[in-house]
């Protein structure tokens, strides 16, 4: 009996938090805001975090392009961050399910930041409800698919194990490019979308055929074609990005290391010089072995050669933080050159665990943009006051 009212006090606890958020809400998202702090096309003016990790119900507001958020660890920067990252992208940047993200005890969450957006005032709310639905809003008006708000609001995040981007597996860098991709170019994540669900039922056919022996041959082949088809176009549009893009990454490299390291960044794809189509059925019966396709755009790469040989093997500490650091910056120029305005930045911890000579580098370039919105975590105030005021920009920090 004391364990069931145990349960109904949390579940009334967590109605009445989101019942005193609703109230204020409606005040809170009236407020003016004194828009000459908001020169640029895209700024984060406040954000609302009610049952989100480690905060019940908070609010923060945003008066400056750069923001500094300070505080010991484990009092909820990281979180802010991500916060603010998942009203970009209906998802957290650290691959969390969405349940695992409800503060502790309580059930379901809720986000909403109000932005300024191209001279238009935008409102973005997130709700995962106690059934673990998923509503996303703009403007109030709920998305049919959580895919069409990507890019609306571009959003680039560099933190600690991002490092991985460079040392890693092919999937990581496949997925850093399609992020970019996405935020660009809408088309090109409806088509991935729907490369990995044909992905995803081929393999489920190799594997059926695996466990029975037996093979709807018209069904699989028609999904082969489609595979094939959506492939196709995935690769063309990445060849035709990393074409200028890769070469962008090794100029930032120079801009942010000082150095004159010879640094080779290339496109791997299997569907270069080949037929998609032709290399999946000359692969079937290693496919029907395996129960998985081993042929396609999924085992795309990014090889990174320095000195014609592996980056990751030969490369000091360093050079892999530079390296890192010149794809980030490549990621939010290219994004900055095709929406006509620059992503918000999100730099975790970077001063605590990464180079901080190359991070001041890499944030100088960025705050030359004055349009630039910036915001850092770091434990120590001193050293965030420090590193903010070289910039010569006015800036503002949040004490958590």
């Amino acid at each position: 009996m004391k364990i069931l009212k145990g349960l109904y006090f949390i579940k009334i606890q967590s109605l009445f938090y989101l019942n005193e958020y609703r109230k204020s809400a409606e005040s809170f998202s009236t407020t003016t805001i004194n828009c000459n702090y908001f020169a640029a096309m895209l700024q984060l003016q406040n954000i609302s975090l009610v049952q989100f990790r480690n905060y019940v119900q908070q609010r923060f507001q945003f008066t400056k392009n750069i923001v500094g958020i300070c505080g010991q660890n484990g009092v909820g920067k990281t979180n802010l961050l991500d916060a603010i990252y998942y009203l970009s992208f209906s998802k957290s940047y650290f691959n969390r399910s969405d349940g695992s993200n409800v503060n502790h005890d309580l059930q379901g969450f809720r986000l909403e930041g109000n932005y300024f957006l191209e001279n238009n005032d935008v409102n973005v709310t997130c709700i995962l409800r106690e059934n673990n639905k998923k509503e996303f809003l703009l403007n109030n008006e709920e998305y049919k698919k959580l895919s069409e708000h990507i890019g609306k609001l571009p959003c680039v995040m560099i933190a600690p194990d991002d490092v991985e981007l460079i040392t890693g597996g092919s999937e990581i860098r496949r997925k850093f490019i399609d992020v970019i991709l996405s935020q660009i170019n809408g088309d090109y994540l409806q088509h991935l979308i729907a490369y990995n669900n044909l992905l995803q039922q081929r393999n489920s056919l190799l594997k059926q055929y695996a466990a029975t022996n037996n093979l709807d041959d018209i069904l699989f082949n028609i999904i082969t074609e489609q595979l094939a088809t959506k492939g196709n176009i995935i690769f063309n549009i990445r060849q035709s990005f990393l074409v200028d893009f890769l070469p962008s990454v090794t100029d930032s490299y120079q801009q942010i290391a000082n150095t004159n390291d010879t640094i080779i960044c290339s496109y791997q794809s299997q569907l270069i010089n080949n037929n998609f189509l032709q290399l999946l059925q000359q692969n079937l019966q290693s496919d029907m072995a395996l129960q998985r396709t081993n042929i396609g755009i999924h085992k795309d790469d990014i090889e990174i050669l320095m000195s014609e040989k592996k980056f990751k093997i030969e490369a000091s500490q360093g050079q892999r933080k530079s390296l890192l650091f010149a794809f980030k910056l490549s990621e939010w120029q290219t994004i900055n050159q095709h929406k006509g305005f620059p992503p918000i930045l999100l730099l975790d911890d970077v001063f605590e665990k990464l180079d901080a000579n190359r991070m001041n580098n890499l944030l100088h370039i960025v705050s030359s943009e004055n349009d630039a919105q910036i915001f850092i975590t770091d434990t120590h105030k001193e050293r965030l006051e420090t590193q903010l005021a070289s910039l010569n920009k006015d800036f503002e920090i949040i004490m958590i």
